[in-house]
C-alpha cells in the first residue's frame, strides 16, 4: 500500500494505528486507500423536498463531488436543513424561517468540525440557507467555496412573465374582488414552472448575487437558473477550485475582508436587492470578525446608482440578468467608476478586478426574456433608474437603533399617517383581508422581532395583500419584524429596539401619528419623549408562545436586529 506523505487537517482523524476504526468505518462506505488518503472535501447543500429551491442540489452535489475527485480530492457529502419562506409564509411557521439560518450555520460548522474535513463547498437554494452557509464558512475558516442551487424560471400567465410575488399579490386582489377563484387557479399553475429559487431580486438571488461580489463563489455563477445545462458546469468547477484553494491555503477570512463586504453592499443596492441582505451580511460579518454597521448600508447607498431594472420594483428577473452578463454585468460598470475596490482576493485564486478583466460587455449586447429590443436590465451609471441605490436606514424616536426602508419601485417615500396598530401578523392579515385598512393610515405589526415572534417572521402576505388591494402607494407599514425580498411599497422593517424588549414601537397607541421620511431618514412618532417613557413606564413584555423548545432558546441567545440578529 502507498500512502502519501502530505499531511491534512483530516489526518487527526484517518491516519495511524489508533485510527483503524475509523478508516474500517470509511471502508464500509466504499472508500480505497487512494480515497481514504486523498484530502477530504465536505459537500454540504441543503437539499430537500421542501421546496423547489432545494429540491435539485443532490442532483449538484453529484457534479461538485465529480470536480472534487478529479481535483485529487475525496468528497463526503452531508446534507442539512432548509425552510421554504414561501410555504412557511403568512402563519405560525414563519417564526422557524430565521432561526434556521443558525441552525444550518451550527450543523455545517459541527459536521466538519467532528470529521476534521479539509475544506468545504456549500450548496444552498432557499433565503436563509445562503447566509447560513456563508456564516458557516467563515466560522470553519478552512479552505470554501459557495455554490448557489439557481434561479427558477419564471412563469407564463395570460401572456405576460410571472413570479411567486404575483401569486401572493393576486391573494389580496382577490379579497377585493379584483380577480375571479379561476384566474388566482390558473396563475397558482403557472408562476412556479420548475426547480430553482423565487425568480425575482428577491432574498435568495440578493443573496447569491451578495455572495459572488464577496468573492465566496465563481464569477458568473450567482445568475445561471437551475435548469441550465451551464449550471452542472459551475458544480463541476467549484469542485475542482476548492483543491486549489486547499493547495494554496486561501481561507474565506482572507477573502472577507471589510473591503468585500463594501464591495457586496455596493452590488446588492445597485442590484435593487432584498432588505434581508442587510441582516444577512451582518450576520456573515460578525462571523467572519469584520465590523459591519446599518450605516454602511446607508452610505454607500447614498454615493451608488439603481442600474438593474429587477423585479420586485422593476420589470425583470434573473434569468433575464443571465441573459445580459450576470452579475459581472452589474460589477463591471461599478468597478470602472471606483465604486469597487477590485483587489479584493476570491476564490479564483484572482482578484476581483482580474476576475472582471475576463468579461466584455456592449451596450447593445443581450436581450430579455420579457421582450423589448436589446439590453436594458442594467442601465448605464450616467443614466441610472435612481441616481443613489435602493437601500436606506431610517432613525428617530420609532427607531433609535434604526430601521430598513428598500426604495425600488416606491412612489412615494414621504408618508405620515395615524398608526394602525397591531401585535401580530395574524391579527394585521385579517384586518387588511375584511378592508379594514384605509389610505393614509401606517399599518404597525410589532412583537415580531428576532425576540418577540420570536423569529422575526417576513410580512409578505400583509405587503402584497396591501398591494393586490391598490393600496400599494397610499399606505405605509412599519414592523420590528422582516420584509419578503418580493415585498413593494413603503415599508420599514427590522425597526430596533424591538417592542419585545421595550422599543418605542411597544409604547405606541392607535391614532398616533407616524411619520416615515425616506430621503430626511427619519422614523418618527408624534409624541414627546416624557410621554414615551410614561407609557412605557407600566409596560410588560408579553408572555412568550413558545417557552420550550428550539424557538425559546433562540428568544434567550438572539441579539438585535441592527446586530444581524445573531445569536451570542
Amino acid at each position: 500500500m502507498t500512502v502519501s506523505t502530505k499531511t491534512y487537517r483530516s489526518d487527526a482523524a484517518k491516519r495511524g494505528a489508533e485510527r483503524a476504526p475509523a478508516r474500517a468505518y470509511y471502508r464500509a462506505m466504499g472508500l480505497s486507500d487512494e480515497d481514504i488518503y486523498r484530502p477530504f472535501v465536505a459537500v454540504a447543500s441543503t437539499w430537500n423536498e421542501a421546496t423547489p429551491c432545494n429540491v435539485h442540489l443532490d442532483r449538484l452535489a453529484d457534479a461538485v463531488k465529480e470536480g472534487v475527485r478529479a481535483a485529487g480530492g475525496t468528497a463526503r457529502e452531508f446534507v442539512t436543513i432548509a425552510v421554504s419562506d414561501g410555504i412557511a409564509m403568512g402563519h405560525q411557521g414563519m417564526k422557524a424561517s430565521l432561526v434556521s439560518r443558525e441552525v444550518i450555520a451550527d450543523s455545517i460548522e459541527l459536521m466538519v468540525h467532528a470529521h476534521q474535513y479539509d475544506a468545504l463547498v456549500t450548496i444552498a437554494g432557499c433565503d436563509k440557507s445562503l447566509p447560513g452557509s456563508a456564516m458557516a464558512m467563515a466560522r470553519l475558516n478552512i479552505p470554501s467555496v459557495f455554490l448557489y442551487g439557481g434561479t427558477i424560471m419564471p412563469g407564463r400567465f395570460r401572456g405576460r412573465d410571472v413570479t411567486i410575488q404575483d401569486v401572493f399579490e393576486a391573494v389580496g386582489a382577490y379579497a377585493a374582488g379584483r380577480m375571479t377563484d379561476q384566474e388566482l387557479y390558473e396563475l397558482e399553475c403557472s408562476a412556479c414552472p420548475g426547480e430553482g429559487s423565487c425568480a425575482g431580486m428577491y432574498t435568495a438571488n440578493t443573496m447569491a448575487t451578495a455572495v459572488e461580489a464577496l468573492g465566496l463563489s465563481l464569477p458568473g455563477s450567482a445568475s445561471v437558473p437551475a435548469i441550465d445545462p451551464r449550471r452542472e458546469d459551475v458544480c463541476r468547477r467549484s469542485g475542482e477550485a476548492v483543491l486549489r484553494l486547499l493547495e494554496q491555503d486561501v481561507k474565506p477570512r482572507d477573502i472577507l475582508t471589510r473591503q468585500a463586504f463594501l464591495n457586496a453592499i455596493t452590488v446588492d443596492v445597485a442590484i435593487g436587492g432584498s432588505t434581508n441582505a442587510v441582516l444577512h451580511l451582518l450576520a456573515i460579518a460578525h462571523e467572519a470578525g469584520v465590523e459591519l454597521t446599518p450605516d454602511d448600508f446607508d452610505r454607500i447607498s447614498r454615493q451608488t446608482p439603481h442600474i438593474a431594472d429587477m423585479r420586485p420594483g422593476g420589470r425583470y428577473v434573473m434569468a433575464d440578468l443571465d441573459r445580459v452578463g450576470g452579475v459581472p454585468r452589474v460589477m463591471k460598470p461599478l468597478l470602472d467608476a471606483g465604486l469597487l475596490d477590485g483587489d479584493v482576493p476570491t476564490v479564483t485564486g484572482r482578484t476581483v478586478r482580474e476576475n472582471l478583466a475576463a468579461f466584455q460587455f456592449s451596450p447593445a449586447e443581450g436581450g430579455s426574456a420579457s421582450g423589448g429590443d436589446g439590453q436594458d436590465v442594467v442601465r448605464p451609471l450616467d443614466d441610472p433608474i435612481s441616481p443613489s441605490g435602493t437601500l436606506c436606514v431610517l432613525r428617530g424616536n420609532l427607531a433609535p437603533e434604526g430601521c430598513v426602508v428598500k426604495t425600488a419601485g416606491v412612489g412615494h417615500q414621504v408618508h405620515t399617517g395615524p398608526a394602525r396598530l397591531f401585535d401580530s401578523e395574524e391579527a394585521a392579515f385579517e384586518a387588511i383581508s375584511r378592508r379594514e385598512i384605509r389610505a393614509g393610515d401606517v399599518v404597525v405589526i410589532r412583537y415580531e422581532g428576532p425576540k418577540g415572534g420570536p423569529g422575526m417572521r417576513e410580512m409578505l402576505a400583509v405587503t402584497a395583500a396591501l398591494v393586490g388591494q391598490g393600496l400599494g402607494e397610499q399606505v405605509a407599514l412599519i414592523t420590528d419584524g422582516r420584509f419578503s425580498g418580493a415585498t413593494r411599497g413603503l415599508m420599514a422593517g427590522h425597526v430596533a429596539p424591538e417592542a419585545a424588549v421595550g422599543g418605542p414601537i411597544a409604547a405606541l397607541h392607535d391614532g398616533d401619528e407616524v411619520t416615515i421620511d425616506v430621503p430626511g431618514r427619519r422614523l418618527e412618532v408624534k409624541l414627546s419623549r416624557e410621554e414615551t417613557q410614561s407609557r412605557l413606564s407600566g409596560w410588560k413584555a408579553p408572555l412568550s408562545a413558545y417557552p420550550t423548545g428550539a424557538l425559546a432558546k433562540y428568544a434567550r441567545l438572539v441579539s438585535s436586529a441592527a446586530k444581524g440578529a445573531v445569536c451570542e
